[in-house]
Order: C-alpha cells, then sequence, then structure tokens
C-alpha cells in the first residue's frame, strides 16, 4: 500500500530539484513532462464507471488492465451460462479490489507522477 506522506515528501523534493535546474534545462523538463502528467480524477473516473481496468491503461500497467480487463470479460461470459454464481462472484471480488484502488487514486497517480518526473529529471 502507497504512504501518502512518502508520496507527498517525494512530490516536494521533486519540485525543489525542478527549482534549482537553469531555466532552460526547466524549459526542456516541462515539455518533456506536459503530456505524461496523468489526472487523479480522470484515473478515478475510469475506474468508478468501468470495472474493467480501462484505469490501469491509462496509467501504462499494462498487465493489471489485461488481467483485470480478461476477468471483467470472463465474468460477464459466466454471468449469461450455467455459471452464474462464479461471474457474480468474480465481479463482486474486482469491486472490492477496485474499490480500494478508487480510494487511494490520489496517492496512486502522484506516485505515478513523481515516477514520471523523476525519470525525466534523470534523462537532463
Amino acid at each position: 500500500m502507497l504512504d501518502k506522506s512518502e508520496a507527498l515528501e517525494k512530490e516536494e523534493a521533486l519540485r525543489c530539484e525542478i527549482q534549482d535546474l537553469s531555466n532552460e534545462n526547466k524549459k526542456i523538463f516541462y515539455s518533456k513532462v506536459e503530456d505524461k502528467i496523468k489526472d487523479p480524477d480522470t484515473y478515478a473516473v475510469l475506474n468508478w464507471i468501468f470495472l474493467s481496468g480501462l484505469h490501469h491503461f491509462y496509467l501504462k500497467k499494462w498487465t493489471k488492465g489485461i488481467i483485470n480487463l480478461s476477468l471483467f470479460v470472463i465474468s460477464i461470459l459466466l454471468l449469461f451460462s450455467a455459471y452464474t454464481y462464479w461471474g457474480i462472484g468474480i465481479l463482486v471480488a474486482l469491486f472490492i479490489v477496485e474499490l480500494r484502488e478508487l480510494f487511494q487514486s490520489q496517492i496512486i497517480v502522484l506516485d505515478y507522477n513523481n515516477k514520471m518526473m523523476e525519470k525525466v529529471l534523470q534523462g537532463l
């Protein structure tokens, strides 16, 4: 589980590091980061509306997204078969797991953005 205080401390450390950059490097940094920053609200909406794992794809977590999408599709197929209760069980399990991620969406996206900014800073 992600720790909110650690993520916020990391964000502040990155801000200080960015502030110490030269103006030219700041321009380069912001041009590289601009289209890579993810919005926590978009992540939360994708999580809440679709149990299918689209929010994982939004943060480029391909493996988690494929697993989540596969489980979702399997559960829907099971709902319309003789194994309806298995489909309901998988959907409920997905809902419980994704509900936890929904409540932590701010921290999850902050951590993603911190890691991405850190990579860009290392590349400068």
